[in-house]
């Protein structure tokens, strides 16, 4: 995959939340993977590099783009052409933008119920979320409540609430009859 070609960003919902077009060799069965300072620096040598910068405070990367979210203090301007430089720096390296380390996170096992909420996840949630600057991470499933971690550019935004119970909540219980509602977590 060539890295020097096409990057541009794309605002999203979230105004503290910018998506860096680019092609970042995320392999392909790895979601979405979310970063935080302290610790992602042994996971992604990319990581290490946004980090570095004043302001940022977190990194979503994803197959085709990087989201960043910026504390709410801090201006896009200065921060934006800092964070540029950075990916080009990454791109005209030879650094993985996945360390040694990483690990993707486990999958359940077994219990029929969450397997179905995540097909409905991945399969027809997940692609609106990213295009916005965003993941999902199915974080559990108990007594009719669907217990889920926002990444990225859902984090803090001021739509979340919306996407969550409009959105996942509203088609995950016309598609599951066992799920009740949804829960954002973290």
């Amino acid at each position: 995959m060539d890295r020097d070609s096409g990057m541009h960003t794309e605002l999203t919902p979230n105004p503290d939340s910018v998506k860096w077009i680019v092609p970042c060799d995320v392999p392909a069965n790895v979601p979405a993977v979310a970063l935080e300072p302290g610790i992602s620096f042994r996971y992604s040598p990319l990581g290490v590099r946004l980090f570095a910068i004043e302001g940022v405070q977190s990194v979503l990367l994803a197959r085709d783009s990087i989201t960043i979210n910026k504390a709410p203090e801090v201006e896009w301007r200065p921060l934006g052409q800092a964070v540029s430089e950075a990916i080009r720096e990454w791109q005209a390296s030879s650094e993985p933008v996945l360390g040694e380390d990483y690990q993707p996170p486990p999958q359940e096992e077994g219990d029929e119920v969450l397997a179905r909420i995540r097909r409905v996840l991945e399969e027809e949630i997940a692609s609106y979320v990213e295009q916005d600057g965003g993941a999902i991470d199915l974080e559990g499933f108990e007594s009719g409540v669907v217990k889920l971690r926002l990444r990225g550019a859902c984090e803090s935004c001021p739509n979340s609430a919306v996407t969550l119970k409009a959105g996942i909540e509203s088609r995950l219980r016309q598609e599951i009859p066992e799920v009740q509602r949804v829960e954002s977590i973290g």
